[in-house]
């Protein structure tokens, strides 16, 4: 049963790639294989071969073609990151999401619990009072009624707890740290994506492409930040249907003065959710401001604007006016209640 593992480890330690063709063979054996030590064999060949545009086309492909589908919902956007950046902040992507769906933008944002971080999307939901959507019912539920929901990739995936588990016993990101953020239940139309490193933006970006996307962009902060920075440069790769453009940003882009502290991190699920609350109720800093950042970003490519700055605007008032600490309070309110 694991035949194909093992030729697909050889085969990589000679530099092959796995083709397209053969993703979703590999997929299915990587699935059932209950060999701990083998998927991590696997996973850790894979990490010193590299990962090919091919491999996260391939096998993001196959995953959206099995998800248990969200439909009619594909005008949401997503703010998501890859995880396994070198640097650990809060989850700043999760506090965007907020933002950017109090500011009118509806917000269907894929994520997981922590594989390569301290603390995942859905690992801080709770610790906000926040409960993530379990399938396609209540997340259509969530975003007819509240413009967002956080959709738990394995409510949706069909994963392996092996593979889960051997993804947490390395200190390295793995290709599934790729394919999670271009596999969106939802289908998400516009997307802002977070890589971990700076060579992974253009991959990242050439798959999008292939897999359709309205306006999307994949991005890599300063110093290997899975998020836009605010105290350095952020590459960016603009994906939409006519093709590809890469620049760079900064927070002047966005009208915030770079900052010089030291970037805002979390050690625990517990200190992240205290930022993001401590950003919604209105405290100035370097952790606002790249969530200002963050949000203006997913407002920009959603539509919402044709300005960077002004969709920094946007996301301030959000904060500002109270509206993204009514919309935390209100989803908050509903879970105690159904409790």
């Amino acid at each position: 049963m694991t035949d194909l593992i093992h030729t697909t480890i050889l085969g990589m330690k000679r530099g092959a790639d796995v083709s397209v063709e053969d993703t979703e063979a590999v997929l299915d054996e990587i699935l059932a294989c209950e060999d701990r030590k083998l998927l991590v064999d696997l996973l850790t060949t894979w990490n010193e071969k590299g990962i090919a545009e091919d491999e996260i086309y391939g096998f993001a492909s196959v995953l959206r073609n099995r998800c248990r589908r969200i439909r009619g919902h594909e005008d949401s956007v997503d703010i998501v990151g890859t995880g396994g950046g070198s640097q650990k902040p809060f989850n700043v992507s999760t506090a965007a999401a907020i933002v950017t769906a109090a500011a009118g933008q509806k917000v269907a944002k894929h994520g997981n619990r922590a594989a390569t971080s301290r603390s995942g999307a859905i690992d801080v939901l709770s610790a906000l009072g926040l409960e993530p959507s379990l399938g396609p019912a209540s997340a259509e539920m969530n975003l007819r009624r509240h413009g967002l929901a956080f959709l738990f990739a394995p409510a949706f995936h069909r994963l392996s707890p092996k593979l889960a588990d051997a993804r947490r016993s390395l200190p390295f990101p793995t290709i599934f740290n790729c394919i999670g953020p271009l596999a969106n239940p939802a289908f998400a139309e516009y997307q802002v994506i977070g890589a971990w490193s700076a060579d992974l933006v253009p991959k990242i970006a050439r798959a999008l492409h292939r897999l359709g996307t309205k306006r999307s962009i994949v991005v890599n902060g300063s110093g290997g930040l899975d998020e836009i920075s605010i105290n350095g440069t952020t590459i960016v790769a603009e994906v939409t249907p006519n093709g590809i453009s890469n620049y760079e940003i900064a927070a002047d882009s966005f009208g915030l003065e770079a900052s010089q502290a030291s970037l805002p991190k979390a050690e625990s699920v517990a200190e992240s959710a205290a930022r993001i609350r401590s950003v919604v109720e209105g405290e100035i800093g370097p952790a606002r401001d790249m969530v200002i950042a963050n949000s203006a970003a997913a407002i920009f490519v959603a539509g919402g604007t044709d300005s960077l700055i002004d969709a920094a605007d946007i996301a301030a008032d959000s904060i500002d006016s109270g509206k993204t600490l009514k919309k935390l309070e209100l989803l908050s309110a509903e879970v105690a209640l159904a409790a």
